[in-house]
């Protein structure tokens, strides 16, 4: 079998190279109409008036329609579909042009004059808890546990009541012990603040959506949504629909990364009703930096303390998330890294959501993680810098072990953090001798990963192919591994098993493609689904070779009776008997389900090596390598290149991903301005998998995606304080700050 073997090629992937997929976009219909939005170009607003009219009269325009004609949607100011009354920050839609063309639509979007009168704008955490801050949302808009559930970032901490500073949503608090008096008796304190800035998706594909009201009173939706499950619940809300009655089509993601679930599709079922004709919406690239919803900025204050021989103590950790104009939900996960990785007997962890004038954030890979593991994991390095152990070394004495507390209090299960440690510190790249203005960096993080009850459907068609019905998207090539799993179920070569991605009409039970959580949430429901098709295909087969079912295997497109291989019958023929007219057999039709009771965590050591230039502060990343315990690798090449882009993401971070903003305007709404890295930034990534199978996992197989977005800005700034003496402690890395 291909798994744990040399792996399979992406089914999707050839249809991807040679431009036969069809993306949203490329889809088209009868009588499709096209919507350009209006955004505002303040942070922080009255709207006085919408003057339409001239935008109604323009050639090819069909609707113009602000906030005040749609019906009222249960959602705070900055979620509505429209603004009403007021805009919450520079790019929230103030009303939408529907029209024959996307030329036409755009035309008219130019014509529409908002009258806004400015309001005062909070444009910075620090200011925004300030006594004398103006209120930047509504009084009740608390974070949401929900959104962190969709992902996998949800955390149990602790209820004890904070005072809640101005414009904090909520709080997260995480305590043990007495960290006074461990810092107290700590021989070695390192104290520091470190600064993540926030950073956008980037995905290939901007946001697009197509809609078809029906004449039920629903719609079907065609989106590359993550989640279209979570999509189709939504809109069944806000239409007063049964959920039947809403169909999503979950269309080929041209990247997600947990930006990809539920952005423009209310106001578009909206507008669809309100004119009745099919309409699509297509962000341009300026409108996904300005609406797409990102990652946080996170600000940390962090003290930890460790006995002279390496021991750690205590940690006090303040921070707060920089959400936008929501109330977030990053804080909770980020304080179960920072008290949770490592033994640390005495902490005290409390993490702020604050909302400011700026787009509202949301899930981006590994939410919560990068911004934890950039402050804890650069402190750790310094600790062990002042105290000169091995950093490898450091982190091996204090690593969390099976049964050890988690921050939440909760003892962890098997883990294979020392695993990775130890492959790191044997890795080349760590060991190999260090020139001058060189330095290497170490990074470790984990992801507890999301876990949600699944369904899937298999059965056998008349050719022998196996088929597997599912309803998670695919945005990692995922549904390969789904076949080689259902391939192993049932005892076929995986090129003769096929996975569909059912609509939400008739796909089975499906959790959201986020969290790192479909292979680990759906791979047992299909491994359940197959072993059954095989069951039923044997019972058939029982009867025709007249041999019991134990005494049956299957081989080449047949079964075969075991020790004697001249008796068979072939597959298809076992199919046509149970599809026959009046036949006795009943069909193979399976269905297999699940329900993953704990997470199984994953583990992962970035190593950096850099060359630093100490006159110009110019550094350059020489070698790099992710080191990461993925259970059992099912296809093995795609698990390495999910570590691969991961990584990548990671670093991107370091080297100047940022959203920068001035009085919540964004300066860096482009990629003339967005700093993704480029190819000549990047050097070689050696992966390597470390394979300690999870006990629940299908096939041992834990989540792979997200552990790798965490440990680069903290591997790169490690390495550069080796480098060069400065510690630095904000990323992206502003390289003046490294000239001597």
């Amino acid at each position: 079998m291909a798994i744990g073997g040399r792996g399979l090629r992406r089914k999707e992937g050839r249809g991807k190279v040679d431009g036969s997929t069809r993306f949203t976009a490329d889809l088209e219909m009868p009588g499709l109409a096209h919507v350009q939005l209006v955004l505002s170009h303040l942070p922080s607003a009255r709207i006085r008036s919408i003057d339409v009219s001239a935008a109604r009269a323009a050639p090819g325009v069909l609707a113009v329609v602000t906030g005040a004609d749609l019906p009222d949607v249960e959602a705070g100011g900055p979620d509505k579909p429209l603004a009403v009354d007021r805009v919450f920050y520079a790019g929230q839609p103030v009303a939408a042009v529907v029209a024959e063309s996307e030329a036409a639509a755009a035309d008219g979007a130019a014509l529409v004059e908002v009258d806004f009168e400015p309001l005062p704008t909070v444009a910075d955490p620090e200011g925004a808890m300030g006594d004398g801050a103006p209120e930047v949302l509504e009084a009740g808009a608390d974070g949401t546990e929900g959104d962190a559930s969709m992902h996998g970032a949800a955390t149990e901490s602790e209820s004890e009541p904070v005072k809640r500073p101005r414009n904090v949503s909520s709080v997260a608090t995480f305590k043990r012990g007495d960290v006074a008096a461990g810092l107290a008796a700590s021989d070695v304190i390192v104290k520091g603040t470190y600064r993540i800035a926030g950073v956008h998706h980037s995905f290939i594909e901007p946001h697009v959506s197509m809609v078809r009201p029906e004449p039920d009173g629903g719609a079907t939706i065609w989106a590359p949504t993550q989640g279209p499950f979570a999509v189709r619940d939504e809109i069944a809300k806000v239409l007063d629909a049964a959920p039947h009655e809403v169909r999503v089509i979950s269309t080929p993601v041209g990247g997600g990364f947990g930006g990809k679930v539920l952005l423009l599709e209310t106001l578009l079922v909206l507008l669809a009703q309100k004119v009745r004709r099919p309409l699509r919406i297509a962000l341009t690239r300026q409108q996904e930096f300005l609406m797409g919803h990102p990652a946080p900025a996170a600000r940390f204050e962090i003290e930890l303390g460790a006995k002279r021989d390496g021991t750690l103590v205590a940690l006090r950790a303040r921070y707060h998330y920089d959400n936008g104009a929501t109330g977030g939900w990053h804080a909770g996960i980020t304080g179960s890294f920072l008290g949770g990785t490592y033994r640390i007997p005495n902490f005290d962890i409390t993490g702020y959501e604050v909302a400011t004038n700026k787009t509202p954030t949301d899930a981006y890979r590994a939410p919560g993680g990068p911004q934890a593991y950039f402050a804890l994991e650069s402190a750790i390095d310094e600790l062990a810098s002042i105290i000169e152990i091995d950093p490898i070394e450091f982190r091996l004495r204090n690593a969390s072990r099976e049964g050890d507390l988690n921050a939440e209090g909760s003892p962890w299960p098997r883990i294979a953090m020392v695993e990775c440690l130890e492959a790191a510190r044997r890795h080349p790249l760590y060991t190999a001798p260090v020139g001058e203005g060189e330095g290497v960096g170490v990074a470790l993080a984990s992801w507890g990963g999301a876990r949600s009850p699944a369904a899937a459907g298999c059965r056998v068609e008349p050719d022998g192919m196996v088929s597997v019905l599912v309803g998670s998207p695919d945005i990692s090539g995922s549904s390969t591994g789904l076949a080689l799993i259902a391939a192993e179920a049932f005892g076929v070569s995986p090129d003769k098993v096929r996975v569909v991605i059912g609509d939400t009409s008739f796909a089975p039970q499906s959790p959201m493609a986020a969290g790192s959580q479909v292979t680990y949430s759906v791979g047992g429901a299909v491994y359940e689904a197959a072993l059954e098709a095989r069951r039923q295909l044997l019972e058939i087969a029982t009867e025709e070779l007249e041999a019991a079912p134990e005494d049956l295997d299957i081989l080449d497109g047949r079964v075969t009776v075991k020790g004697v291989p001249e008796r068979f019958v072939e597959i298809t023929k076992l199919v046509a008997l149970s599809t026959e007219f009046m036949g006795r057999h009943r069909p193979i039709n399976a269905t297999g389900r699940s329900a993953v009771q704990s997470a199984s965590p994953a583990f992962t050591v970035h190593i950096a090596r850099v060359r630093t230039d100490a006159e110009t502060g110019a550094f350059q990343l020489t070698g790099y390598a992710a080191i990461q315990d993925v259970g059992r690798a099912i296809n093995p090449p795609e698990v390495r290149g999910q570590i691969h882009g991961g990584s990548v993401q990671s670093i991107g971070r370091a080297l100047g991903e940022q959203l920068f903003y001035e009085d919540g305007q964004l300066r860096t709404g482009s990629f003339l301005d967005y700093e993704l890295p480029t190819a000549d930034q990047i050097p070689l990534i050696d992966v390597e998998l470390i394979e300690v199978p999870s006990p629940v996992g299908p096939l041992g197989a834990k989540g792979v995606g997200e552990p790798p977005a965490i440990p680069g800005p903290a591997a790169v700034a490690n390495a550069l304080a080796r480098a060069t003496g400065i510690r630095v402690r904000e990323v992206p890395i502003d390289r003046s700050k490294l000239i001597r």
